[in-house]
């Protein structure tokens, strides 16, 4: 008797599973899944792991991979179908828009010249900060050896120069300021955003230029340990005035740039790029969420909000 209610349970059980009747596992209601592939601009890297997180709060069943790997890289593999978007934090080129570069603003930041918080000659530097003809002394051709060559003070102090290695929007965005293109610039090259900032931790004489999110740590808003920003003097008048100087936190430089003291460039938009407009349901849904709900992440993540009109061309671009 035994034996033979278990051969009817069993074959209950393979009748159920054939026919559909047994439990089911449960679908996000909205039915929305597939697949997500972002890769680019470290700039742009923290807020969209932050769009990322919240877009999956509403559509669980989509899966989001992002890699930081710099802007260059961002619209190779959004324009080689390698990724569906790609985080670009410079100006988009013609030549990348004839190949299918479909470019979304999505937030603003900054490009900021970072040295070492324990520069020797610290109180100089904050005084005077650094112009453009100063950049252009740096960068271009390497003239300056010292810190006080840069200042104009007097002294012998050692100034070692860093820029980026890899094709990135921080260097564009950073040369722009002062007239220069990235292979323009000269300094010890050094590969990523954490990279370089780490390059300057370590060295006392060093000065190179990070993206905000390198340069501040997100929960302290201050600056990171071991980094200092050196001023911008945007007036040229050879001194840091009271409303040049805003860097102690990333508050405070945000709401610089958002009202315009600090310069554009190297303040910048920043991009989500795809090849053509998406067509895959789960991209389309992602940057709706971008360019509406999401955008109040921006801020708090310390980003800068874009102008609603920017916003709505970005969402006809959509349609």
């Amino acid at each position: 008797m035994k034996k033979r209610l278990l051969v009817l349970i069993t074959l209950a059980s393979i009748v159920l599973a054939m026919t559909g009747c047994g439990p089911k596992t449960k679908k996000n209601k909205d039915g929305l899944d597939g697949e997500i592939t972002i890769s680019g601009a470290f700039a742009l890297y923290p807020l969209v792991v932050k769009w990322a997180e919240e877009f999956n709060k509403i559509h669980p069943d989509v899966k989001i991979d992002i890699s930081a790997g710099g802007a260059g890289k961002g619209m190779t593999d959004a324009l080689s179908s390698m990724a569906d978007l790609g985080m670009v934090s410079r100006d988009i080129y013609p030549s990348e828009v004839e190949k299918g570069a479909v470019a979304f603003a999505v937030a603003k930041d900054a490009v900021v010249p970072t040295i070492n918080a324990d520069n020797p000659v610290m109180n100089d530097i904050l005084k005077i900060g650094l112009s453009r003809e100063g950049a252009i002394s740096l960068w271009l051709g390497n003239n300056v050896k010292t810190w006080e060559q840069l200042l104009g003070t007097s002294g012998n102090t050692s100034l070692h120069l860093y820029t980026r290695s890899d094709a990135c929007g921080a260097a564009e965005t950073w040369g722009a300021w002062f007239g220069a293109k990235q292979e323009d610039l000269e300094g010890t090259a050094v590969y990523g955003d954490p990279g370089l900032a780490q390059a300057i931790q370590k060295d006392k004489l060093g000065i190179g230029y990070n993206n905000l999110s390198y340069a501040y740590d997100e929960k302290s808003r201050k600056l990171n340990p071991g980094l200092s920003i050196i001023p911008l003097d945007v007036n040229g008048n050879g001194q840091i005035d009271p409303e040049e100087f805003f860097y102690d936190t990333k508050d405070e430089i945000v709401a610089a740039i958002a009202d315009g003291r600090y310069p554009s460039p190297p303040a910048r938009e920043l991009f989500l790029v795809s090849k053509g407009v998406p067509e895959k349901a789960e991209v389309r849904a992602f940057m709706e969420f971008v360019m509406t709900k999401g955008q109040e992440f921006n801020i708090p993540v310390g980003y800068i909000n874009l102008p609603q009109e920017t916003l709505e061309k970005g969402l006809e671009m959509l349609k």
